[in-house]
């Protein structure tokens, strides 16, 4: 709640938001995708350092992270048996079937947001019943940033008891 304030308060929207656990226990990280200039991303990021239960932050680009997005499809199967046409789908766009049933398909992709639209474009002519897309994932390309930061913060709490409370490992 108080990151969406922050973000509100200066008028920035969240294009995705995705929660994850680490490599180190009982740390999680919060992954937020938002369009804005590197000056007021700056900003935000001291205002997110202060809060209570925030450990560090860090700020890239699309250009320094690998990330993926997965999106389930649900689709009539009536329409997309006939004359392999799911199976053209299917490969064309590197997605997968998770389920068939008599009436529907569950049809699963992992890849980028205009991937995954480009996807849902194909299936709207056969009827897409419901769709669902989630937040990016993401790790950085930079080998020790982020484990490195996790690791030593882990060495330091199992030698300082206290500050186990403030970084909520409990």
């Amino acid at each position: 709640n108080q990151v969406t304030i922050i973000l509100t308060r200066r008028q920035i929207n969240i294009e995705s938001i995705t929660a994850s656990e680490s490599a180190v226990n009982g740390v999680h990280l919060l992954t937020m995708v938002v369009k804005t200039t590197p000056d007021m991303i700056r900003k935000v990021a001291k205002q997110f350092e202060k809060l209570v239960d925030v450990l560090k932050v860090f700020v890239h680009t699309s250009d320094e992270i690998i990330y993926q997005e997965i999106a389930l499809f649900k689709v009539t199967t009536k329409g997309l048996m006939a004359g392999n046409i799911i199976d053209r789908i299917v490969r064309t766009y590197h997605a997968r079937i998770l389920e068939v049933s008599p009436e529907y398909m569950v049809i699963e992709k992992t890849g980028h947001k205009a991937e995954i639209a480009e996807l849902l474009s194909s299936l709207q002519p056969y009827g897409v019943l419901q769709f669902v897309r989630s937040g990016r994932v993401a790790i950085t390309k930079q080998v020790r940033e982020l484990n490195s930061y996790l690791k030593e913060l882990d060495e330091a709490n199992r030698f300082n008891p206290e500050e186990t409370e403030v970084y909520n490992r409990n």
